[in-house]
Parts: structure tokens; C-alpha cells; sequence
């Protein structure tokens, strides 16, 4: 085996970049609270314990990529849970860059759409579970 093509450790090294960047956020709810996304849920119109899904997409979901436990429907979870965080947070910043001319939602749309390519990838062979 080639080791500058191996599919499985890059698909690794992207499931444990999501996972514990992510882990980091819900970590933060964690100790924080979720006082903030219960307003901001509620301000929608939606229920306030929807707020609590923070706490599967953002601790549980991440957990599960980082051991390679049900990997797709984690990536799934994690890139649904930055879709309702750009909808309901940041969709002000969608047309808008910071001082250093990053892009207003550049970090929520890595965390969606780096998800969205585990959920094609897939989570390769380097996982704690079997298949």
C-alpha cells in the first residue's frame, strides 16, 4: 500500500477533524449552557426544547464520528445541525466577511459541508465498531 493514497486515513483524519472541532462547541454548551440557541429558538416560532438537539449534534453525534460508530448518520446529524445554526444564527452573515476577509459563515459552512463528504465517504476502515 502506497501510504500517500490511502482513502481510509484520510477519511480518518476528516472524521476526527469534524469530531473534535465539533465536540469543542458542545463542550462549551455544556459547561455554558444553551440559554443562548433556546432564544434563538424560540424567537423562531419553534419549541424551546429543540435547543436540547444542540446537545446530540454537537456532543453525541461527534463522539460517535471520532470512535467510527454509525459515521454517516453522525455526519448527517452534525451537517443538520450547522444547517439550523446558519438559518437561525448566522443568516445575516451569509453576504458578509470579517476583518480579515474570511467569509461571514465560513466556519459553520466548513463544519456542514465537511459533514456532508463523510456522509458520502463514508467512514473507512479505521474504526473502533465493526461495520
Amino acid at each position: 500500500m502506497n501510504f500517500m493514497h490511502n482513502d481510509d486515513l484520510g477519511k480518518l483524519i476528516l472524521r476526527l477533524s469534524v469530531g473534535f472541532l465539533m465536540l469543542f462547541h458542545g463542550y462549551a454548551k455544556l459547561i455554558h449552557g444553551i440559554g443562548f440557541i433556546e432564544g434563538v429558538v424560540t424567537n423562531a416560532g419553534l419549541p424551546a426544547i429543540m435547543a436540547y438537539g444542540v446537545y446530540i449534534g454537537e456532543i453525541v453525534a461527534p463522539i460517535f464520528l471520532i470512535i467510527g460508530f454509525k459515521v454517516r448518520i453522525s455526519a448527517l446529524i452534525i451537517a443538520f445541525t450547522m444547517f439550523n445554526a446558519i438559518l437561525l444564527v448566522h443568516l445575516n452573515d451569509i453576504f458578509t466577511t470579517t476583518k480579515t476577509g474570511a467569509w461571514g459563515i465560513e466556519l459553520p459552512m466548513l463544519f456542514l459541508l465537511s459533514s456532508l463528504a463523510i456522509v458520502f465517504l463514508g467512514s473507512g476502515k479505521y474504526i473502533i465498531t465493526k461495520k
